[in-house]
């Protein structure tokens, strides 16, 4: 991808984003940079961020004010991000479904790699939700994807290891229980798991990925490609890194032979996202802050 190529996806507004893409493994889309911001600078951090703050930071990725001011009212209204009033000023805040959505996540992202899944043991989730329940059946893939599962077929879902905690979890969340079944179990030792595994994931897709993942964010890998990084550069890529990152646990299975990509993009992660969390955090407040006579 060259640094003046421009997505053409249409963004929450229903209008093309115009969103430079360099740097980015997908478009971004508004509400997911939004909750991938409040994880990963106001979590644990702030109790609550300055609505202007937020239009401010999309708009250091190429988001406009509409399109920025939309996506947190639509993040509202899904329950996703909650309101409040600071004075005169509107803030948002994550709320409790998403805080353990994230949490969730973030043991997937930070285990990604290092928790080897062993194939002699498998789940398989199999489900009866209505054709004419889009939404359901869209929270439930994309939730089963995030957890590592992979689909064989409409309606039929596996993975490797033992998922049952967590689709427990899921499917209590999701409140569907009554739609679906599962099963966990050892594969016949008689048939190879060759093709299931590669109706379930895009390997080599997968792999295309890492790669791409790696001839980005390698260049900061060492101390000295940090180091000349100013505040507002470090803050984007590590927005950029992260939010490329989180997209791995939706794709990869956790086969035990992840291949070389999939090792060196795990370890650099794990370098260059705590190394600029300082600087991050600071652009990020200085930015989040209102302005005298805004308060």
């Amino acid at each position: 991808m060259t640094k003046n190529s421009k997505s053409s996806k249409v963004t929450e507004t229903g209008e093309a984003s115009g969103v430079p893409m360099a740097g980015w493994l997908e478009p971004p889309q508004p509400q997911d940079l939004v909750v991938t911001l409040l994880a990963d600078n106001v979590r644990h951090r702030l109790d609550s961020v300055w609505s202007g703050g937020l239009v401010r930071l999309l708009g250091e990725f190429g988001f406009s004010v509409g399109a920025s001011r939309v996506a947190l009212t639509r993040l509202a209204r899904r329950d996703l991000i909650s309101r409040v009033k600071n004075g005169r000023l509107v803030a948002y805040r994550l709320t409790e479904r998403t805080e353990r959505v994230i949490a969730e996540g973030d043991d997937r992202i930070f285990r990604l790699g290092r928790e080897e899944l062993s194939p002699q043991r498998m789940t398989v989730l199999w489900h009866t939700l209505p054709e004419d329940s889009r939404l359901e059946r869209a929270r439930l893939a994309r939730r089963l994807r995030f957890l590592g599962f992979g689909s064989v077929q409409d309606a039929t879902w596996i993975s490797l290891g033992d998922r049952e905690p967590e689709v427990v979890n899921l499917v209590k969340d999701l409140d569907i229980d009554r739609f679906v079944s599962l099963m966990t179990g050892e594969p016949s030792p008689g048939f190879g798991l060759g093709p299931l595994i590669e109706r379930a994931w895009d390997l080599a897709g997968l792999t295309a990925r890492y790669e791409t993942f790696l001839a980005e964010f390698s260049p900061y890998g060492a101390e000295r490609g940090r180091r000349e990084l100013t505040d507002g550069e470090a803050f984007r890529v590590r927005t950029k890194l992260v939010h490329n990152f989180r997209q791995f646990p939706f794709l990869d299975p956790g086969l035990p032979s992840g291949g070389a990509a999939r090792e060196q993009s795990v370890e650099l992660f794990h370098v260059v996202y705590p190394a600029l969390k300082e600087q991050a955090h600071r652009h990020f407040d200085l930015l989040a802050t209102p302005d005298e006579g805004v308060r």
